[in-house]
């Protein structure tokens, strides 16, 4: 029943994301990593299926590249005006992209890493999570580069700069910062339901 939610609510979002979009561009290159994401989910529910709150999480990340693809990051309306709110002019709405960007990532690799025995420790299980992330946010950001050179000025709304000279090394700490964030306040409760998963496996068995 769990999947089948997940299924409708990330398939009503991206029915709305690509009804009447910003631009038909910048939609498709902001919601290809959440169609990505959804093959990998799909075939997770059969071969490794992940914890109730990674699910939980990756849904929320694809809603927030969804709503980006739909608006650009440059103009979604509720941040337009937080913006006004605070007297800036710049629509911060991609910084939440890159915040989940981390956060989201780390207890993907946390799972992953822990459920696979592939780190000891728990310090450079930690140390390695982090790096992960911003070794995938540096990647995003090179990804960005090589789409603008190819395509111009149609990927303007894609790379989100919004005139801001600090954009990329600010992107990839508010991911650092995201994946730090993400170990502190879920490891202890992304313990207690990867041993639901361990003890649902070892009854299976």
């Amino acid at each position: 029943m769990l999947k089948v939610i997940w299924l409708v609510c990330f398939f009503i979002v991206l029915i709305w994301s690509g009804i009447g979009p910003k631009d038909q561009f910048t939609w498709f290159l902001e919601v290809l990593p959440a169609l990505i994401g959804l093959v990998l989910i799909v075939i997770s529910f059969q071969r490794f299926e992940l914890t109730r709150l990674l699910y939980n999480l990756i849904l929320l990340h694809s809603i927030v590249l969804m709503v980006g693809g739909h608006y650009t990051y440059a103009e979604v309306p509720l941040f337009d005006t937080i913006a006004n709110w605070m007297g800036s002019e710049r629509n911060n709405y991609d910084k939440v992209g890159h915040f989940f960007q981390g956060f989201v990532p780390a207890l993907l690799a946390r799972e992953i890493l822990i459920r696979k025995s592939i780190v000891n420790g728990k310090a450079w299980l930690n140390v390695i999570i982090v790096a992960i992330c911003l070794a995938f946010s540096a990647f995003y950001e090179l990804i960005e580069w090589w789409v603008a050179i190819a395509s111009g000025e149609n990927a303007e709304a894609f790379l989100g700069t919004q005139g801001y000279i600090w954009d990329t090394q600010s992107d990839m700490a508010l991911a650092l910062l995201g994946a730090i964030i993400s170990i502190i306040v879920l490891a202890k409760y992304h313990d207690r339901q990867l041993a639901k998963i361990s003890v649902i496996a070892a009854i299976n068995e």
